[in-house]
């Protein structure tokens, strides 16, 4: 799968280059999942340009996040198509998945989580 990578200072964008994820890029897609131990382990993926998604796919997408959130960190999905967003939808994904229509939006949440971590990290702390 060819991806356009953008480095930010608190996250990475990931924008495929591709009109269709297809069932067979699935262990590709699994393999996004090593940002989630990188120098910056928060995630966008702009889904701007798809225009078409497997199933397995979508799956393996909405495992990617649930990753990433176990391991504290942020993944957000943006820019879904009509089509990929309904399949998601359709998948039962979309309830459980970080979405947002814009990338703009996805930084916010990113950062957003970001800070949540840090209150409840200090909380906890407190509280030991």
């Amino acid at each position: 799968m060819k991806l356009k990578i953008d480095t930010k200072e608190k996250f990475t964008v990931l924008t495929p280059e591709e009109l269709l994820i297809s069932a067979n890029m699935t262990e590709e897609i699994k393999n996004i999942g090593a940002y989630a131990s990188a120098a910056i382990p928060h995630l966008v993926i702009n889904m701007k340009l798809v225009t078409e998604i497997d199933n397995e796919a979508a799956e393996q997408l909405a495992q990617l996040q649930q990753q990433f959130y176990e391991k504290d960190c942020s993944l957000v999905i943006c820019e879904l198509q009509p089509a990929v967003e309904a399949i998601f939808e359709r998948l039962e994904l979309i309830e459980v998945m970080n979405t947002t229509p814009t990338e703009s939006e996805a930084w916010d949440i990113v950062q957003m989580e970001e800070i949540e971590r840090e209150l409840l990290k200090d909380f906890d702390e407190e509280e030991n």
